[in-house]
């Protein structure tokens, strides 16, 4: 209650908030069939985590109630009143629509004190939530976007929901020298440098030669479980999208990277990486997953398919042709015919795939953003940015939704825009 006076207190001071602030204790109950009577919407209080799938306490609910959406208590420091109404206006939610919140009771009176001093006169607590299993929707591969508590666990031996069936590692991801890493990481982590896997002129993935030596140095073998995580989400999720492609069968993210980890409070490590025992043999073939990556030859087919997306995860400015992205990519503009996939602001954020803390937005909101431009899960997909990165990131979102035939196309925007032959488009232009 601490927590819900002072946010009222200071949407007082905006000019924004009643006399009377409203919390869990002075809510009114509806249940879940009453607030589809309302044409309503369930709110979700809890972390993302949860939200997606995993059980918040053991043998708990897992997911969410279906049509929720997602505000989770966690990120209201991150949310002024703008970015509060800008989530709201993308839901179409306006500040009469029936709200029916849920979670733990400091969340839902956090929640409920920050809406009704923005003005939403609606709120109410959802009474049956969580109550029915087959209710509840979730991640279809929950396990694969990991989040701080549950390594927390899995370290320390405790028994914890999607548990690696074998041996597991965990390693921190960075473009060079592991400056920031030295100065704090998660305990016991490896160190792997992009420049492991990627090579100039263009950036894309090393040989498989150069994999499977790399893939022995941080011993890791196809039945190894790697946990990554990253100061930039999409440098983890670029090795994570390359081991995949090799052939190591669980990879999993952590949901938010190392941002997470430090909002967690959560002990940490200083100095070199751990020694690594060699691993004697990867024990498949490379690449063992080839269908992962697609090439520029393949990349043009795809654009000549009526079941296939070539999907740009570029920042608009990027895919209009406003600007390259990058100092070392001269050309400006994209691939014809490719279908905008969203990004960020520019080349270097995903804010469209990120909620306020740097985790993955629902997936729902992932798939709604997609379909506007006719990209569907039953098509071939796949994705490309500039060098790898972001379509990286995205990639692993599509998988951890069930997306199946997904892929990344390496080479991206650099490798097409070096052949003047390959067809460019500029400008504005509409999904269709």
């Amino acid at each position: 209650m601490k927590r819900v006076s002072q946010l009222a207190a200071f949407a007082l001071l905006l000019g924004l908030a009643s006399s009377t602030p409203a919390s869990a204790q002075t809510l009114s109950g509806l249940t879940v069939e009453q607030l589809h009577t309302q044409r309503g919407v369930a709110i979700d209080t809890r972390q993302s985590a949860f939200y997606n799938g995993w059980p918040q306490r053991p043998g708990g609910a897992q997911g969410h109630e279906a049509g929720a959406l997602n505000l989770s208590a966690s990120w209201l420091s991150r949310m002024d009143d703008n970015a509060l109404r800008t989530w709201a206006q993308r839901h179409a939610i306006t500040r009469s629509t029936p709200l029916a919140l849920y979670g733990d009771k400091a969340d839902t009176s956090a929640i409920a004190g920050r809406l009704d001093a923005a003005g939403f006169s609606s709120l109410h607590l959802l009474s049956d939530a969580l109550t029915q299993p087959q209710r509840l929707q979730k991640l279809a591969h929950v396990e694969q976007m990991v989040y701080t508590a549950w390594i927390s666990a899995l370290q320390k031996g405790e028994p914890v929901a999607g548990k690696p069936a074998g041996n597991w590692k965990i390693a921190e991801v960075g473009w060079g020298k592991p400056k920031l890493y030295l100065l704090g990481h998660i305990p016991g982590a490896d160190y792997i440098d992009t420049n492991e896997v990627e090579q100039e002129p263009l950036w894309n993935t090393v040989t498989p030669e150069q994999l499977r030596a790399m893939l022995a140095k941080h011993g890791i073998r196809h039945d190894t479980t790697v946990i990554l995580y990253g100061r930039h989400v999409y440098a983890a999720a670029r090795v994570a999208q390359i081991l995949l492609y090799a052939g190591v069968r669980d990879v999993r993210l952590l949901d938010g990277g190392w941002q997470s980890w430090a909002d967690a409070n959560l002990p940490v490590a200083r100095g070199f990486p751990p020694e690594i025992t060699p691993a004697a043999d990867f024990g498949a073939p490379i690449p063992a997953q080839p269908q992962f990556m697609v090439d520029t030859a393949q990349a043009r087919q795809l654009l000549r398919r009526s079941d296939a997306s070539l999907v740009s995860i570029r920042s608009w400015p990027e895919f209009i042709g406003t600007t390259s992205g990058y100092s070392y990519i001269k050309p400006k503009g994209d691939i014809a015919g490719a279908r905008w996939g969203h990004g960020g602001s520019d080349s270097t954020h995903m804010e469209d795939f990120h909620n306020p803390d740097g985790t993955m937005v629902a997936a729902d909101d992932i798939a709604a953003m997609w379909k506007q431009w006719n990209i569907e899960p039953h098509q071939r997909v796949a994705f490309y940015c500039g060098t790898g990165w972001r379509a990286a990131e995205t990639f692993m979102y599509a998988r951890a939704m069930g997306w199946q035939h997904i892929a990344l196309y390496d080479g991206g925007w650099y490798e097409w825009s070096s052949d003047p032959k390959n067809p460019i488009a500029t400008g504005e232009r509409s999904p269709e």
